[in-house]
């Protein structure tokens, strides 16, 4: 499978190729922060088949939060376009946002963090979830 992507206002492009490790919603807290509240839907893609092919992203991890991810995304437009995270060693995490056709994502095989999810989330049934990470 071929993803491309990039930011709103094309400063940052990419590609990642490969078969996709996990397609997942998560509704932890964090996530809401960036998606202006909503659960953040994403596919884990292999690290070795991801590119940037246009600009340099800003990252970000917060320093004083236990396992915190680094987050990447464009410095003009801010839009967020992956994660990296120990947890998904030799993943990047991109954000089905920023991908050019969002329709490859097709619909989570699982839900994580659900603890964390607000009361006008959608958790639909028949989807595996998790309160917290799936072990």
């Amino acid at each position: 499978m071929l993803v491309t992507g990039g930011c709103y206002c094309g400063t940052l492009r990419y590609e990642a190729e490969g078969d996709p490790l996990m397609k997942a919603q998560c509704h932890c807290r964090e996530c809401q922060y960036f998606t202006g509240g909503q659960p953040n839907d994403f596919i884990a893609m292999p690290e070795a088949g991801f590119k940037y092919t246009k600009g340099t992203p800003k990252s970000f991890t917060k320093p004083d939060f236990t396992g915190a991810v680094t987050r990447e995304f464009c410095p003009d437009c801010g839009v967020q376009i992956m994660t990296r995270s120990q947890a998904l060693k030799g993943a990047v995490i991109l954000k089905v946002g920023a991908m050019d056709d969002p329709s490859l994502f097709g619909q989570p095989q699982m839900l994580m963090q659900t603890a964390d999810a607000q009361s006008f989330h959608h958790i639909p049934d028949g989807i595996p979830s998790f309160e917290r990470f799936p072990v």
